[in-house]
Order: structure tokens, then sequence, then C-alpha cells
């Protein structure tokens, strides 16, 4: 049988491609919402074949959106002739080098991953020996008196936790016994970071000031999303915010030592009920405050909440509405709960996996992490009394520098002897790479 020569048109209407347009991003989104209800129904399922075969999955999309996003980027630049590209500096180039080095890739792969010419690959090869401040290819220069183990270390530290800043490596340090000033570390890091914002404090119209632990509580809830974010094509615009596309995430904070008192995982928006059963739960554990400042949520100005504060003995405070900062305290935390800790992991869809990270990142919070608004104490230790890791006495690595001069505050005596050196010894607080727990070892 013999094919027609013409195949028959089917007529289309005129602005079919943009319907068709706007019916493939529905489409996406769909398929999104599906996904995540099967991945959910998947990873509480008790057949641990089908719990791996869902990890399995999700673990290979969070592989290839990044490589999409590395795609589509990597086609804007590709529209610049390779003259006309924007230079990598010196440092960034023996970056490309040593990473071409631990792939084992071809000089064609190296040019076509940062999209560089192969003469210039080439060229970098040859003069990777090169001295002096001109060079072609460089490695990273002191700029202060620190001793060269002093600035490797804290480019070690900034490698292996890249989300802390100059002040909180500064901190980290402090901590561990090596007493240097923000400045300094900004000036060895090379790159300038911007500080974050400073903590503000409690504004309404009865202010209250925590004079001791326990003496005022901060309560507030967010929603902490399953996947990148909320965000949908159809009206209104926005996934369900419950279970499987995100968890709600009830937190206490004391006020006096920023202490994270409790939390609580809800697979949906809680009630006054279950934030009382919550709150009763932070309360068998220490001691009942006397202040619970909150926001005008409806669950926290509800009348059964109250009548059960007032049979607590627990006198409620609420933030301002519409006023940024009358909660600052538990909101920075959350902030930071987001951006140190859930940002860095793929949010589980179980309640028990999802639990047991934010219950890893409080540990380390309370113990581990200094708080600027504490001059770089912890919040145990302030909530606890006990001697604070940065004031015990420091580990001084210039060999010149005399006793009785000044170091980077808070100001301690020197260990030992000016001139000691030491190894960074980096551990993570239960294997996760984003809770780093920073020591010195002197070296023998």
């Amino acid at each position: 049988m013999m094919a027609t020569k013409n195949p028959p048109r089917i007529p289309l209407p005129k602005s079919w491609t943009k319907h068709v347009r706007v019916a493939m991003l529905h489409v996406v989104a769909l398929a999104q919402y599906a996904t995540a209800y099967t991945r959910s129904w998947a990873a509480n399922s008790l057949n641990v074949p089908v719990r791996l075969r869902a990890e399995n999955d999700r673990l290979q999309q969070e592989i290839a959106l990044p490589r999409e996003e590395t795609r589509i980027k990597d086609a804007r630049m590709m529209l610049i002739t390779p003259q006309r590209r924007p230079h990598y500096p010196p440092i960034e180039r023996m970056s490309i080098l040593e990473l071409r080095a631990a792939r084992g890739w071809s000089l064609q792969q190296t040019t076509d991953t940062f999209l560089v010419t192969a003469g210039m690959i080439a060229s970098w090869m040859r003069r990777v020996d090169e001295e002096g401040a001109d060079a072609l290819v460089q490695l990273r220069e002191p700029v202060n008196k620190f001793p060269d183990f002093v600035r490797y270390a804290i480019q070690r530290l900034k490698t292996l936790c890249p989300s802390m800043g100059e002040v909180k490596i500064a901190q980290m340090l402090c901590r561990a016994g090596l007493h240097l000033g923000s400045t300094t570390v900004g000036r060895i890091l090379k790159e300038p970071l911007e500080a974050g914002p400073p903590e503000t404090t409690l504004s309404s119209t009865r202010t209250v000031t925590a004079r001791a632990p326990n003496h005022a509580w901060h309560l507030d809830l967010t929603a902490v999303p399953t996947g990148a974010g909320f965000w949908a094509p159809w009206l209104p615009f926005t996934l369900l915010q419950c279970w499987p596309f995100c968890w709600w995430v009830a937190v206490v904070i004391d006020h006096h030592s920023r202490r994270a008192v409790g939390f609580a995982v809800f697979s949906k928006r809680p009630t006054s009920r279950a934030i009382s059963a919550f709150l009763g739960k932070a309360i068998s554990l220490g001691t009942s405050p006397k202040y619970l400042i909150c926001d005008q949520d409806k669950i926290f100005i509800a009348d059964n909440f109250k009548r059960w504060l007032h049979r607590k003995r627990i006198k409620p405070r609420y933030g301002a509405v519409g006023q940024h900062g009358s909660i600052a305290v538990v909101e920075r935390f959350i902030r930071t709960m987001k951006e140190e800790s859930l940002r860095k992991i793929m949010v589980p869809t179980t309640h028990d996996t999802m639990r047991r990270e934010i219950l890893y990142f409080v540990q380390w919070y309370n113990e581990s992490r200094p708080h600027s608004t504490l001059d770089g104490q912890t919040p145990n230790q302030i909530y606890t009394g006990l001697r604070t890791a940065n004031r015990q006495p420091r580990i001084e690595p210039r060999e010149h520098w005399q006793r009785r001069l000044p170091c980077a505050s808070p100001r301690t005596l020197v260990a030992g002897k000016p001139g000691d050196r030491f190894t960074l010894v980096v551990n993570y607080h239960a294997g996760r790479s984003h809770l780093p727990i920073v020591s010195l070892q002197r070296a023998a």
C-alpha cells in the first residue's frame, strides 16, 4: 500500500502555542503534586523495598534538577563568544585545575564544563608554576601577620562549612582557643561577606525584659515545605499547606539564654489544644515561664488557650500586629533553623525522620553554635551558668607576640607560649555536614 504524499493537516487555533505553554506549566506542577503524594505514601510504607525505591527516586530527582539549572545557565553563557566571556580570577583557575585532577577530566571535558577554550586550559597548565603577584594561576596569599597554617585553617573551615560567615568563624575559633577578629577572618577569606541583619529587641506596648532563664519564653509556628516551595500555576497559585507538601513546626525559645526549649512537628496547622499539649510537655521537662510571648495568631488568642495559660499561671504577651521585630527572637531562630539546617538537606516526608533532623539541629544550636547576641557564647552556657569556652586561655600562633598585648575580644591569657602550632579538627554533630563542631589540637 502506497503512502500518501501529502499527509492530512489538522487545523489548530491561532493561539495554540500560547495555550500549550500554559498547559505545560500545569502538567509539570500536577506531576509534582502527584509525585509528592506518591512518594509520601511510599516513604511511610511497611515494605522496605518500596521505601528504598521512593528514596532512590527522590535522590535521582534532586540530582537531575540542579543539572537542568546548570544547563540553563550555561546556555546563556554560550551565547557570548569565548573572547568576550568574563575571565576567571587566578585563584579560580587553580581551583579548576585541581577539580580537573580530582575528576580525571580530559582537556575537552574541562573546556565543556567551564566554557573555556582548550588553548586557555593548556596555557594554565604550562604556567602553573609561575611565581609573583602577576602569576596566571595563583594560590590564596596570606594578607596579615598570622602564619600560613592559620590562614589554611580558616579557609578549610569555610570550605567545610560554607554557610558560616566571618563573624561565626571567628566565634567558633574563639571557643576552640584561637582569638581572631572578624575583620581578620574577612581579609583571610578574601571575600566580602555581608553581615546579617542585627537581631532586634522585643518591642511592644508592654515590654518584657528577661532577667533570668525561664523568665520569658517565645512561641511561634512556621511551615517547612518538603519540596522547594509552595508555588503552583493554578489558582490560588499555591499548594496545600499540609502534609505531604509541608510540615508545621512549633518552637519555644528562652528569651534570656536564646536556648531552644522545645519543638513539635505537625502534619497540618495545629489547633490551640495541640499547642497547649506541646507547651505542657515542654514545661514538664523544665520550669514554667512567667511570660509567654507570641504573635496574635488565632491559635494563640483563642479563649481555651488563654484559659490553659491562666491555669499554668503564665502571662501571655502579644507582639504588635504588622510590626516587624515584635517577636524577633523566635523569628530569628526559625530563620537560622531553615537556612543552616533544613535548606541544607532534603526535607523528609516521614514524621520520625523530620523530627530527628530538627532534634539534631536543636542539640547543636544549644550546645555548639556561638550566638552573636550572647557575645559568642552558646545558649546552654548562658542557661546553665557554666564558664564559657571562649574565655578559656587561648592559643597564640604568632611567635613574636608579646603576652601583655591585647588579643581579639574577649581578651584572655595565653596558654603555653607564643608561636604554638595547632591542627584544625572539624567534627559533625550526628554526622550532619551542616552542623560543624570545631576544635583545635596542639601540634606535637
